[in-house]
């Protein structure tokens, strides 16, 4: 019987341990996408400073807007798998959510 309750324990604790994963994750794509959005902001300001070379900034500019989007994209999809994570976590914690 100790050995099914230090099992538990474990197992409960890799779940912990991957929900905390998921969370740094989304917390550094979270980052990103405010970074990638500031340089897409910066290169649309530079467009309109620099005319000469409007051309490569407006493209710098949409390659940076397409990074902030994939960035929150993984932000939401780590969102997702913590959720998941602490889910199952409880799940062998014997915690049940109900619906209703």
């Amino acid at each position: 019987m100790a050995d099914q309750t230090q099992h538990h324990h474990l197992f409960g604790h890799h779940n912990e341990e991957e929900r905390k994963h998921h969370k740094h994750l989304e917390e550094l794509d979270e980052l990103a996408a405010a970074a990638a959005g500031a340089y897409a902001l910066h290169e649309k300001h530079e467009a309109k400073k620099d005319p000469q070379n409007a051309r490569r900034h407006k493209l710098e500019e949409e390659i940076g807007a397409a990074a902030a989007v994939g960035a929150g994209g993984l932000a939401f999809h780590e969102h997702h798998e913590k959720n998941n994570a602490k889910k199952e976590e409880e799940k062998a914690e014997g915690k049940h959510h109900h619906l209703f």
